[in-house]
Formats: C-alpha cells, sequence, structure tokens
C-alpha cells in the first residue's frame, strides 16, 4: 500500500525528517509514536503531498505508483485521506456540502453517514465553526467515511477528545478500516490483514488511541529518525518505563 524510501524533508530550509524508509502493507494499521517536534506531523503532510514540505531526496510509492511529486488533489483521487490534529475553520461551507464534496462521485446518504458518529445536528453548520475538540474530530471522520480512502492518515485522533468521545472516534476507525470493535484491555480482534482493504498509519503522543483501536505494528520516529518498529504495545510499554530517548538508545 504505501513505501517509503530513504525520505528527506526539509520545512523553510531546515531538515526535519532524515532518510526515512517505512513500509506499509495492504490492510495493516501502523501506529508512529514520537515525542512534540520529532517530525510525525510533518511526516504525514508530505504523505499528502502539502507545499511547504520539501523533499529533498527519496521517494514514495503509493499502490506501485511514485507519487513523490504528485499534487495533492491527485493524491486523494489515488485514495489517500487525512485527519488533521487542527484543521481550519471554513466560514461559509456547510458541513454536509463538505462531506458530499469528499464523496466524490459516490452516492452517499450524509444523515445516514453522520449518525454512526452522532453528528447529524451539525451538519448544517460551517466546517469546524465553534466545534469541540471531539466535534471536531467526529466532523473529520464523517469526512473519511465519504471520501473511503485506501490509506487512511490520521494525526492524533485522541487529542483533545473526552473519554466517551473516544469510544465512539475508535469504533469508528475500526469501522473504516474494516476492524472489529476493541474495548480497553481487550485483545485485538483477530481477522487477517487479507481481510481488510484499508491500511492507516496513526499518529499518536500518548499511546492512549491503542484502547480503542487495533493496530498491528508500531514504529518510533525521534529527532527525524525513524528508529524503530515492532509490536505497538510493547514499544508503548517500553517508552511509558524508560521515555523516548532510552527506546532509541535501545534500538541503536
Amino acid at each position: 500500500m504505501l513505501l517509503i524510501e530513504e525520505l528527506g524533508v526539509e520545512v523553510g530550509g531546515k531538515p526535519i525528517l532524515k532518510n526515512v524508509n517505512m513500509h506499509i502493507p495492504d490492510g495493516e494499521t501502523h501506529i508512529l509514536f514520537g515525542p512534540n517536534g520529532s517530525g510525525k506531523t510533518s511526516l504525514m503532510m508530505t504523505l499528502m503531498g502539502f507545499s511547504g514540505y520539501q523533499v529533498t531526496h527519496g521517494k514514495i510509492t503509493f499502490k506501485g505508483e511514485d507519487i513523490t511529486d504528485m499534487p495533492i488533489h491527485e493524491r486523494a483521487k489515488m485514495g489517500i485521506g487525512i485527519s488533521f490534529q487542527r484543521p481550519p475553520t471554513i466560514n461559509g461551507l456547510k458541513t454536509r456540502d463538505m462531506v458530499e464534496i469528499c464523496a466524490g462521485q459516490r452516492s452517499v446518504d450524509v444523515d445516514a453517514l453522520s449518525s454512526q458518529v452522532n453528528f447529524h445536528e451539525f451538519l448544517d453548520r460551517d466546517v469546524n465553526s465553534n466545534f469541540s475538540g471531539g466535534e471536531i474530530k467526529r466532523s473529520e471522520l464523517l469526512q473519511l467515511m465519504a471520501q473511503q480512502p485506501d490509506l487512511v492518515l490520521l494525526d492524533e485522533p485522541e487529542s483533545g477528545v473526552d473519554l466517551e468521545s473516544i469510544v465512539l472516534l475508535g469504533d469508528t476507525i475500526n469501522s473504516l478500516l474494516g476492524r472489529g470493535i476493541k474495548r480497553p484491555n481487550q485483545k485485538p480482534h483477530k481477522d487477517t490483514a487479507g481481510e481488510r482493504s484499508k491500511s492507516a498509519l496513526v499518529i499518536t503522543h500518548t499511546g492512549h488511541i491503542l484502547d480503542y483501536i487495533n493496530a498491528d505494528r508500531g514504529q518510533v520516529l525521534y529527532n527525524g529518525v525513524l528508529c524503530c518498529s515492532r509490536n505497538a504495545r510493547e514499544i508503548l510499554k517500553w517508552i511509558r518505563e524508560y521515555g523516548y530517548e532510552e527506546c532509541v538508545r535501545c534500538q541503536m
């Protein structure tokens, strides 16, 4: 689904990502850990193709096609979708219309989709206008549900969300990715990547989202370098006990 090779990225002339290599197979969900300022969001924005993130070397391949220099709208048409940590407010554009735009040529029942994320009362409000943290996350997921991307990029979906909302978000994410519902301390749902069609890269700073979604693998980005790749819960346990620096040192 996604292959990143020796990727280097600069922002404003400053190196942010350094020789990043990553492989996300079809149907797998990977968790990206890292402290603030480590380059996690920069990686996600680069994958989506946003301006300001200058690829200095390396290659990004999506579904077998080189997308390194492809514009955002073409990547979206190919099947990449993103949920921002802090999306902008769009005055004058109703959320209902935004969801229909995300659906493209698909015929979608916006009201039915919105009921899945308890969002119907917000459809006729401007996008993200005076939305709470949880409402913004639900709006973002509703747009992804309409788009139905093959690769889902989620930037800290648990950030600024209360406990009740994070349960709903977790259920929605698992449903979007074709995975079973998960509850805290519950063993992962026993399905296989071959049974799923969508892949995901999920950024987390706290790791709380792992209580609510099923993940296949975890990776650590530290100072712009991808330095660890293994079971997501093992990584989280190590980070909580010893911190990021010791986690990285162990992998050197």
